[in-house]
């Protein structure tokens, strides 16, 4: 008869125990009322006795439980997330990168992150509601801003802590991070144009976000600068196919851009589609710039010429900016804008057709692809 055998398991170690204020008070010869006060800045305790009790503290590795900090001061520490779904991507491009730089902000600080998710604007303001009411987030970021955002409107008339990763049309009472994607595009269409394209294409992004209306500024600043003024724009994309669509509607006109902005890098995987599709080379006939700087870009044949956003930077300064907002820093005083990186890849570089000669190559390409299309 076989025996019955068990996997060996390792010796567990005792779990070492929590240091309390008992602790700290017996170390330093004092009582724990004294210990508490000054762990809690009474302004009773001298200062020199302060930082002689939290120096013991923390060699000792005294941590505060959260439940009873929670009651003294009315906070859990702790920092809210609520992620729509129901968006056209669900934030999913940037959204690990995004969790990782607000986590390990968080962490460092000694606060926690409490996520929810949410399936329509109505219930993305339930989520806020609940996660304050029952005192599991102290303040909130949210993510991908809208130009009138039902969300900003909720927390400012309850009075919540929030923090902005973008901008809104009125942006009064609100701390925000931003990354400066106007200032890319209107730096994009200056690289094009001394590159010698004189017709430039834009494909927008999601209508009424606010980014799409400070890249939209960007572009048609952009192409102010540049003194040019046949700036064809397509409907917004959002996704590759929204982004070919956009792409054969610009290559369709009479007198086509031989280069194209797009707002991001999902809709320039689908211009790369429509071209291809139009017997034009990507880089060479047709240059194409993104944003975003998703991975997917630099697999692409050639890789994508973009504007990369680092995703784990602004979920650290989101983060910060939280967590000062909800000492009382004013929400006005809490506000950061960086630059956009430019990532060349093989995607753009100096027009080898004319919008004309573009015009007929894409015509011909139709024709042969379409042969009893009447043109």
């Amino acid at each position: 008869m076989p025996t019955k055998t068990t996997a060996h398991r390792p010796p567990t170690r005792p779990r070492k125990r929590r240091v309390t204020i008992a602790d700290v008070a017996n170390e330093l010869g004092v009582t724990k009322g004294l210990v508490s006060r000054a762990l809690n800045d009474y302004p009773d305790i001298s200062e020199a006795t302060r930082e002689r009790v939290r120096a013991a503290a923390e060699a000792m590795g005294y941590r505060a439980l959260s439940h009873a900090r929670a009651i003294r001061t009315g906070q859990v520490r702790a920092l809210g997330l609520v992620i729509q779904l129901s968006d056209h991507d669900g934030q999913r491009p940037f959204l690990a990168d995004l969790l990782s730089g607000i986590s390990q902000a968080a962490s460092a600080a000694d606060w926690t992150v409490t996520i929810a998710t949410s399936t329509s604007d109505a219930d993305t303001l339930h989520q806020l509601g609940h996660l304050a009411d029952a005192h599991k987030a102290d303040g909130f970021i949210l993510p991908r801003t809208y130009e009138h955002d039902a969300r900003i409107d909720y927390l400012r008339a309850e009075g919540l802590p929030f923090v902005l990763y973008g901008r809104t049309a009125d942006d009064t009472g609100c701390a925000w991070y931003d990354v400066d994607s106007g200032a890319a595009m209107a730096e994009a269409v200056a690289l094009l144009a001394g590159l010698g394209h004189r017709v430039i294409g834009f494909v927008p992004g999601a209508t009424g976000t606010m980014y799409d209306r400070l890249r939209r500024e960007g572009f048609a600043a952009g192409m102010r600068a540049a003194h040019l003024d046949t700036a064809p724009v397509s409907d917004p994309a959002c996704d590759r196919a929204q982004g070919a669509a956009a792409a054969r509607a610009l290559l369709g006109r009479d007198l086509p851009p031989t280069a194209i902005l797009c707002a991001t890098d999902a809709a320039a995987v689908g211009v790369y589609d429509a071209a291809r599709a139009a017997g034009l080379s990507i880089g060479t006939d047709l240059s194409v710039i993104g944003y975003d700087g998703l991975p997917e870009g630099a697999v692409l044949d050639p890789p994508l010429s973009t504007f990369h956003v680092d995703a784990a930077r602004a979920g650290a300064r989101l983060t910060d900016l939280l967590i000062r907002s909800i000492a009382g820093e004013d929400p006005a005083d809490l506000r950061d804008l960086d630059p956009a990186t430019f990532r060349p890849g093989g995607s753009h570089g100096a027009p080898t057709l004319t919008p004309a000669e573009l015009a007929a190559r894409v015509a011909h390409s139709n024709h042969v692809s379409n042969p009893g299309r009447e043109r």
